[in-house]
């Protein structure tokens, strides 16, 4: 029986083939979403128009149907959605809660306290309040919404609760970029509240970009999903799988395994969810799922 209470969701990039980190964070939010008896949704996220290619879509969907992911209702397409971005965007210009942003990587990178060693960038407010000229009418422009100096808290369905005071984090973060292109962040919060999603299920390099949606989401008065991080898959040397590990892409591997149930099998211990790595469809391990199986720390992946 499905519940049109829970909705969860896949949003990958078409930017190369699926690796087995992909994989694992389809199956972890494909087994979350239907042992509640929820829909699981497919987002295809192509905003990236120098990098996405429509055969690697293609692929993609020919990839979950192969490993038995099947999705409901329509595909939704991220670079079909530009008016419904643009919409909201200038909800927020007339709120007067954004403004232009003219300066440069190096501008950025020159504002950064030289003791930050994890990565982040912080943006220093240089354009917040900054009175315009003629001149800047015909100087391109990224589009940054303003943040409070406040704290963020939530809960994660896997980490916990966290607070995060986005000020800190990362200052008033962009909403469109130079180029005209539409930002993650904004993109990401409009399409998951207008699919309906209630549950978004993700790696944990994506955890720290919760708070700023969260804000996002209140800012414009939408409905809240739940959010629920999972664990990276690694290699040997303990970095994280990316479309660069062509062992551990799809079309390798479905090389190397004619029968998806072994994938399955193996990711699923991988999750904690079976004691072995044995062949298993994907509707088999709903009755086993729980989130409390699944480890915290990364997981050493090799197939």
């Amino acid at each position: 029986m499905i519940s049109k209470n829970i909705i969860g969701r896949f949003a990958p990039s078409p930017t190369g083939r699926m690796h087995l980190g992909n994989v694992f964070c389809a199956l972890l939010s494909w087994l979350s979403a239907r042992s509640k008896g929820g829909r699981w949704l497919l987002r295809i996220e192509d905003l990236d128009p120098d990098r996405s290619r429509k055969a690697f879509a293609e692929q993609l969907q020919d990839d979950l149907q192969w490993l038995g992911l099947p999705w409901d209702g329509d595909i939704i397409w991220q670079s079909e959605r530009h008016d419904i971005y643009l919409q909201y965007l200038e909800k927020l210009e007339k709120d007067g809660l954004t403004y232009p942003c003219f300066c440069t990587r190096a501008d950025i990178m020159a504002t950064q306290a030289p003791h930050e060693s994890d990565g982040r960038i912080v943006y220093a407010g240089t354009c917040r309040g900054r009175m315009l000229d003629e001149t800047d009418k015909n100087r391109p422009s990224a589009v940054r919404l303003i943040v409070p100096d406040c704290d963020i808290t939530f809960c994660d369905g896997h980490y916990g609760p966290q607070r995060i005071n986005l000020a800190r984090h990362c200052g008033d973060y962009i909403l469109r970029r130079k180029d005209g292109a539409w930002a993650y962040q904004l993109a990401v919060v409009l399409d998951d509240a207008l699919m309906g999603v209630t549950e978004v299920v993700r790696g944990r390099d994506l955890l720290l970009s919760t708070p700023q949606q969260l804000h996002l989401y209140r800012t414009l008065g939408f409905d809240e999903p739940t959010f629920c991080h999972h664990p990276l898959l690694i290699n040997e040397a303990g970095q994280r799988l990316c479309k660069r590990d062509l062992s551990l892409d799809l079309g390798c591997l479905r090389q190397k395994h004619r029968n998806p149930d072994e994938i399955i099998g193996f990711l699923a211990f991988l999750a904690g969810i079976l004691p072995e790595p044995t062949p298993t469809l994907p509707q088999d391990l709903l009755p086993l799922f729980d989130w409390q199986k699944v480890p915290l720390d990364d997981i050493t992946a090799s197939l």
